[in-house]
């Protein structure tokens, strides 16, 4: 997303609302964003006092000259940062200790026409939309979207399963009998149709690979996923990195052909999916948890990315916790079929 005279700064508020910045060699975050009209929390402007401390999630960077009061050593060696002094070497993802609001800005609205829709079983849709402004929207690896369901006054939150270069974009949706999306999708949704959404959101993202990942997929929390697969295939990553996808019933299975695609295209990637139902022809039955020892952890040397309900995302935590393996970092999503605004956490 870059251009070589310039680098993309993502920053990732509290609120999980990200805005893109460009930033041009020399200049500050701090610099970029305020040409932006982004009001990052800033004091002083000359790394004193640290209060535009934030912590950068990926990319390098020039850390500039402050005093140690504003930022230790220690911090800096974790990541920390000050977007008042800090000059980008790549493009760079930061987490802005304040919220969207409080920098005086806001998540963007974008138009688009419904370009696609596919049925991929009874209980999974795909639809596809083609952006008024694509050039305008960025979006981190794993992050969602507000889209208002035509016809109605409600949103719905939908993260994407395309890439994040990829024009078109595409969303994958569980069925839910009454539910306002789905009686959409199933009942009156046509190509061409006009839509609205709201984003990017979300503290759910890829963040720079530095060890082995695992990923893990409940139903259609596999399309972040596959936003995140996208991006890795794009990086060349050499990490050991395993995808285990579950589902309730072999009719929910979607995207097969595309997680062997990528295990084709990205080294170190190996596939597995399982399927509750014990009446499966699925090679594996079960929950994704079986398919998880101390050795798919790396004795804790992992960075885990999960997106699935409430019930799994619960079950996985019990589980690494018995294992008695602490993660490096664990980033989840948990939603909700009725699609209450997704609630994404790191622990």
């Amino acid at each position: 997303m870059s251009s070589s005279m310039s680098f993309q700064v993502a920053l990732n508020f509290e609120d999980g609302i990200t805005r893109f910045v460009e930033c041009r060699p020399g200049e500050t975050v701090a610099e970029a964003s305020y040409k932006a009209r982004i009001n990052i929390p800033l004091d002083c402007r000359d790394g004193a006092c640290g209060t535009c401390k934030s912590r950068c999630e990926s990319g390098s960077y020039d850390g500039g000259d402050y005093i140690d009061e504003a930022l230790t050593d220690d911090e800096a060696a974790q990541g920390y940062c000050l977007p008042c002094q800090m000059t980008p070497h790549t493009d760079l993802v930061l987490r802005i200790p304040s919220t969207s609001a409080a920098a005086k800005t806001a998540a963007a609205t974008h138009g688009a026409t419904l370009a696609e829709l596919r049925r991929h079983s009874p209980s999974t849709v795909e639809f596809a939309l083609d952006v008024d402004d694509r050039d305008a929207l960025d979006f981190l690896p794993g992050q969602y979207v507000n889209i208002a369901v035509p016809g109605t006054d409600q949103s719905r939150s939908y993260s994407f399963s395309s890439g994040t270069a990829q024009r078109r974009i595409s969303f994958l949706v569980r069925i839910v009998p009454g539910g306002a999306m789905s009686e959409y999708l199933t009942g009156r949704a046509e190509v061409s149709d006009r839509l609205e959404f709201t984003g990017p959101i979300g503290s759910f993202y890829l963040r720079e690979l530095t060890r082995p990942a695992l990923l893990l997929a409940g139903g259609t929390g596999l399309a972040p996923l596959l936003s995140m697969l996208d991006r890795m295939a794009r990086s060349q990553v050499t990490y050991p990195l395993r995808l285990i996808y579950g589902v309730t019933t072999d009719q929910d299975l979607v995207h097969l052909d595309t997680l062997a695609h990528y295990a084709r295209e990205i080294p170190g990637l190996t596939v597995e999916h399982c399927v509750a139902d014990p009446t499966s022809t699925a090679p594996h039955k079960g929950y994704v948890t079986n398919l998880m020892d101390v050795g798919t952890l790396h004795g804790g040397d992992t960075d885990v990315y999960l997106c699935g309900p409430p019930a799994m995302v619960e079950a996985v935590r019990g589980h690494i916790a018995a294992l008695g393996v602490t993660p490096v970092n664990f980033h989840y999503e948990k939603f909700t079929p009725a699609a209450v605004p997704a609630i994404a956490g790191a622990a």
